[in-house]
């Protein structure tokens, strides 16, 4: 059910990618401007993220919070998981930075730019708290918000073309969706009730036995 999706960001990369040196040169910003966008990057940099994720588990853990908990762990795990695509597929593509001092923009040149990874963990790690307090909506905006900021700082800083952005940016909120559904707890949310729990019934007084069916905690 996802396919229609990949389609539209697969082929959203690809034109992109076309048009991504031309593109590139419209937006020349200024030293003051790809300074500013570095530093306001670094909200979505790996020794930023992992931080956060200790301190929601921390916090938790200490506060008897199991949502605050799972979220974590689960973070933890879309940032471990976003690395290791970021990692395989920079190896694969090898592609020049946009300040590279030759053959800008060039895959199989032995550069490191597509896709971004600020935008792989930042996304990652949105998707998860996001889907995990998406019943108060305050969060997810937040969170897809600061993402946002962190995949257009790291244009605004000429650190990746808006393909290497929106090819990151999708693969990690796909990341941290996975990562959610497959392993949360579903009996913190708010939809435990929809969880069914089969139990063994005994009565050795009257020598009978079933199966009950139970929604709920």
């Amino acid at each position: 059910r996802d396919v229609k999706w990949w389609i539209l960001f697969g082929g959203a990369t690809a034109a992109l990618i076309a048009t991504d040196r031309p593109t590139s040169t419209l937006f020349e910003n200024s030293r003051g401007q790809v300074s500013w966008g570095n530093h306001l990057s670094n909200i979505g940099a790996g020794y930023t993220l992992a931080p956060l994720v200790a301190g929601f588990y921390g916090y938790g853990a200490l506060a008897g919070d199991p949502k605050a908990r799972e979220t974590g762990v689960l973070g933890g795990e879309a940032l471990l998981d976003g690395l290791i695509v970021m990692e395989v597929l920079k190896l694969a593509a090898r592609r020049n930075r946009p300040d590279a001092p030759n053959n800008k923009g060039e895959f199989l040149a032995g550069g490191s730019d597509f896709p971004s990874g600020h935008a792989i963990e930042s996304w990652a790690l949105a998707s998860v708290i996001a889907h995990e307090y998406r019943h108060t909506k305050w969060v997810p905006v937040l969170a897809y918000g600061l993402a946002g900021v962190v995949s257009a700082a790291r244009f605004t800083a000429q650190q990746h073309y808006a393909s290497d952005i929106v090819c990151g940016g999708a693969m990690g909120w796909f990341i941290g969706r996975f990562v959610y559904q497959t392993h949360m707890d579903h009996a913190i949310h708010q939809h435990a009730w929809l969880t069914p729990r089969m139990m063994p019934q005994v009565d050795p007084g009257s020598r009978t036995y079933g199966v009950s069916l139970s929604f709920g905690n």
